[in-house]
């Protein structure tokens, strides 16, 4: 029996010691290149993430400490924000960078965060998302270390990952140290997709991976440090702090919607084969209640299913504002193993203007030019993921020297 998470009604005393399972105790992944450690878990025994492990604390002890932090920025255990734990067990937090989408997570895709001061705390809070995506050296003067906790989703185009990459960067301009705490990837090790051509790198695809590169966060903050891709082949000074009582192959439901246009497992799973539709004329259901489970547009064939978008809490003007598009309702399928292309070579064939169904963000999304092409001339979905695999069997030996689970 694989144990599923263990949520709100069912905390530990974080006082206690933690234990580790398996043939290896969960350590500190300090500066590594290879992580050795294969974490195992018992069916009694919940998925710590990382910000609930004990092991770091000692590390932050006596310094002033920067926190890359957003919403899904919890400890489980005793049910607070990690900013809000630390200033109570008396840690000298000095103040807060916040991703895409904010501090508290409720900005809208793409929306400029401003600077700005935390309500609760009074920390201030420096943006990431906008015209400062890297801290720099004035924001971090006076910090000794860096702490960056936030949930990913395992795609190449979930910005989160570029935040971390600036984060890193700037850690290693500056020489201060940073502590990644772990976080379970809800798309376990599912690897799919075109690797990224260099030519379109960008913030919503800043290295040669796959869509779907199957990491957690800290192995992919490995990856980053171990493949020299920071500015001239730099390196950070990196921890990174395990789960514990997790592996790759359990089901992992998250807490706290990691933006707010994800907000189930249902759109979690959905997100990096729907989220092509960001670079089209089909709306994936923002400013509705039922984002990345749903596709449609005006311009698709009249059916049975419709939906009209109105604002809402991270869509304050979505596509298609109060009109109705026809598609298709997603919400209920099983969940997917890989990156599904049915919908979007479905959505293209069906479409009434195929001149007007792609807009240029769309090989921003894909990598490559070759995907867009490759619809357009009538290629079934095997026969374009069979151009995939020498580079995703390349990418996977490759991602095998950062694993930490197993």
């Amino acid at each position: 029996m694989i144990p599923k998470l263990m949520l709100k009604n069912t905390f530990l005393f974080f006082g206690l010691l933690i234990v580790s399972c398996g043939k290896n105790n969960a350590q500190i992944q300090d500066n590594s290149i290879k992580a050795d450690i294969v974490i195992e878990s018992f069916d009694d025994k919940p998925i710590l993430v990382g910000a609930e492990s004990l092991s770091y604390l000692p590390k932050i002890k006596g310094k002033k400490i920067g926190i890359v932090a957003n919403a899904t920025s919890i400890v489980y255990q005793s049910n607070l924000h990690l900013v809000d734990y630390l200033l109570r067990e008396k840690f000298d937090v000095q103040k807060i960078f916040a991703p895409e989408h904010g501090f508290r997570g409720t900005a809208d895709a793409g929306e400029i965060i401003k600077d700005g001061k935390d309500i609760k705390t009074g920390l201030p809070i420096i943006s990431l998302y906008g015209n400062n995506k890297k801290p720099k050296p004035e924001q971090l003067k006076g910090l000794d270390v860096l702490i960056f906790d936030i949930q990913d989703v395992g795609a190449r185009f979930y910005t989160y990952i570029s935040t971390l990459h600036y984060v890193m960067e700037a850690c290693a301009e500056n020489n201060i140290p940073l502590l990644v705490l772990d976080r379970p990837n809800p798309n376990g090790g599912i690897i799919d997709g075109p690797i990224l051509e260099p030519e379109f790198h960008s913030f919503v695809g800043m290295h040669e991976i796959p869509i779907l590169h199957g990491m957690t966060i800290g192995e992919y903050a490995q990856m980053i440090n171990g493949e020299k891709w920071l500015d001239n082949g730099i390196q950070c000074k990196l921890t990174v702090v395990p789960c514990e009582n997790y592996n790759r192959n359990m089901p992992y439901s998250l807490p706290v919607k990691p933006s707010p246009n994800l907000p189930n497992d249902q759109s979690i799973n959905l997100y990096a084969s729907l989220c092509f539709f960001e670079g089209t004329n089909v709306s994936v259901g923002r400013g509705t209640d039922m984002q990345f489970q749903i596709y449609g547009s005006p311009y698709l064939p009249k059916s049975d299913f419709t939906f009209t978008p109105k604002p809402n809490e991270g869509a304050k003007d979505p596509l298609y504002n109060g009109k109705v598009c026809y598609g298709e309702d997603l919400s209920n399928i099983e969940k997917v193993k890989q990156l599904e292309l049915k919908w979007l070579i479905k959505a293209y064939q069906r479409t009434s203007d195929k001149s007007k169904f792609f807009n240029s963000f769309f090989t921003k999304l894909a990598g490559t030019q070759n995907l867009q092409r490759q619809i357009e001339s009538g290629l079934t979905e095997d026969e374009i993921r069979a151009t995939w695999q020498n580079d995703l069997k390349n990418f996977k030996t490759k991602r095998e020297r950062y694993l930490i689970y197993r």
